[in-house]
């Protein structure tokens, strides 16, 4: 076989078209390909070249330095580690409900209740004050 028949021909700046650097971010943004691999099946030269599209023409936040730092990032990683950090927040939740029971019980108050309506108490006080305002500029 001739070495030739299989070689990707890299692609110089004045050969991306509006539409071809559209079609890219698209694949890119929907997690078909990373920015390498749009390097690789495109014969783009670099994965600057993408970010720049991707910045310029995407739909996403591909400002941030976590993202520009890691061309492997893409929409469905993205939503994986926001699913990761979700898990661990509610589960910091129920370690800080099961503080507040184990401080009401140890200190023979009721936490929660008490905060729970200082909350009620500030909400009904900050709408009265509101419907006051209302009557008196009418």
């Amino acid at each position: 076989m001739n070495k030739g028949q299989f070689r990707v021909v890299k692609r110089t700046q004045k050969d991306y078209t509006l539409a071809f650097k559209l079609q890219v971010v698209g694949e890119v943004e929907r997690g078909e390909l990373s920015q390498k691999a749009a390097c690789r099946k495109y014969g783009i030269q670099a994965t600057s070249s993408i970010l720049t599209w991707l910045r310029k023409y995407g739909r996403l936040d591909w400002y941030s330095k976590k993202e520009s730092m890691s061309n492997k990032s893409t929409p469905n990683r993205k939503i994986a580690e926001l699913e990761k950090k979700i898990r661990r927040l509610e589960a910091e939740k129920v370690v800080l409900n099961l503080a507040i029971d184990i401080a009401d019980e140890t200190l023979n108050a009721d936490i929660r209740k008490k905060y729970l309506s200082l909350l009620s108490n500030e909400s009904n006080n900050q709408q009265a004050l509101s419907s006051d305002n209302t009557q008196s500029g009418s």
